[in-house]
């Protein structure tokens, strides 16, 4: 596989280290994944050229455009990298025509010009009617358009895309995100994505990157991350409950001594997972065939879609899905002892 980019992204502040390696192909959408504080923004600055590395190196193409030992910093402005903010960062007195332009001007192109190279790119977004347009008349998804029309003009061969459905409500989101999906496909360079919400992620990325407490804790496909997790922040993004333990046969033996079974045959240390769907929840202890059973106390109650996410502690804390009329049923509330059951064959074990 070519790799067009290929970095490894060391930056010291005072409190807080990123040492992050990177690489991407021509055409691949990778997202940078993870909570607050994960270093994912420093990353993108990093990248950008807005931030310096302290260690490490970025090349892009075969270019070198960073490597602090040998003294190189290509300044941002001179990067062939294209950045949609979170906030998108429109000029307000200028058109969306001219916001597009922008880059293109500081590129060396004549005001002329660059709107006649703007347009093609406005009119590709499905906002050639709005090219007149002052960005506070625009509605949230039509200036994310114009965001992202803006970085594509300049052609750049590695595109940052920060947060960018993060300012949008939640039916904008769903229009806007199918929108930019189509665009990244089309984007023939590397596209960075940085994100929190993990269905951005899966939709609109390639390939995943968790950084925690800035390194990598865990890179593949969407499948891969949502099937495998390897940490409690990913299990809880991807809605899993997540144990790590040592593997004997079919017997998984926790570090506080509590054991899970599993379908699947493994030995040494594994990870065992399983759905809060996959969890029935009893007000006395079931006569059934599920090997995995625990006498826990009701937590507390969420509404979560169209089911009710019970959260449940005591000897193997973990969350239950129930429909309204379980819940209701079995009268849970805060404080409430329950059972609660999951089958062997409802478990995936993998190796830790």
């Amino acid at each position: 596989m070519t790799t067009a980019l290929d970095a490894l992204l060391r930056v010291d502040r005072a409190a807080f280290s990123l040492d992050l390696p990177l690489d991407a192909a021509p055409g691949e959408v990778v997202a940078l994944l993870g909570p607050n504080g994960a270093g994912k923004s420093t990353a993108l600055r990093a990248l950008a050229g807005l931030l310096p590395l302290t260690d490490g190196h970025l090349r892009l193409d075969g270019a070198m455009l960073e490597d602090p030992a040998a003294g190189v910093h290509t300044p941002a402005e001179q990067r062939p990298v294209g950045v949609v903010f979170q906030d998108y960062l429109l000029f307000p007195h200028l058109s969306a025509l001219d916001n597009v332009a922008f880059g293109l001007r500081c590129r060396g192109h004549r005001r002329r010009e660059a709107r006649a190279l703007a347009l093609p790119w406005l009119e590709r977004m499905g906002l050639a009617e709005h090219a007149a347009a002052r960005p506070g008349s625009l509605s949230g998804g039509q200036a994310q358009r114009v965001a992202l029309a803006r970085a594509l003009a300049v052609r750049p061969r590695l595109l940052l895309l920060d947060e960018p459905l993060a300012a949008l409500d939640a039916r904008t989101r769903l229009d806007v995100r199918a929108q930019l999906r189509r665009h990244l496909a089309e984007f023939e360079a590397v596209a960075i994505l940085v994100t929190h919400d993990p269905l951005d992620a899966m939709v609109l990325a390639d390939r995943l990157v968790v950084i925690e407490d800035g390194r990598t804790v865990q890179s593949g496909t969407p499948s891969e991350i949502s099937r495998r997790p390897r940490t409690d922040y990913i299990a809880r993004l991807v809605g899993l409950n997540l144990y790590r333990g040592t593997a004997a046969g079919h017997r998984v033996e926790l570090p506080d001594g509590q054991e899970l079974f599993t379908s699947e045959e493994i030995s040494g240390p594994a990870f065992v997972a399983f759905p809060p769907a996959a969890v029935t929840l009893h007000r006395h202890r079931p006569d059934g065939s599920a090997r995995n059973v625990w006498p826990l106390t009701v937590a507390g109650l969420d509404l979560h879609g169209d089911q009710v996410r019970v959260d449940l502690t005591g000897p193997l804390p973990l969350a239950a899905d129930l429909t309204p009329a379980a819940a209701a049923e079995l009268d849970l509330a805060p404080g409430i002892e329950v059972w609660a059951a999951v089958k062997a064959a409802q478990t995936h074990a993998y190796p830790a």
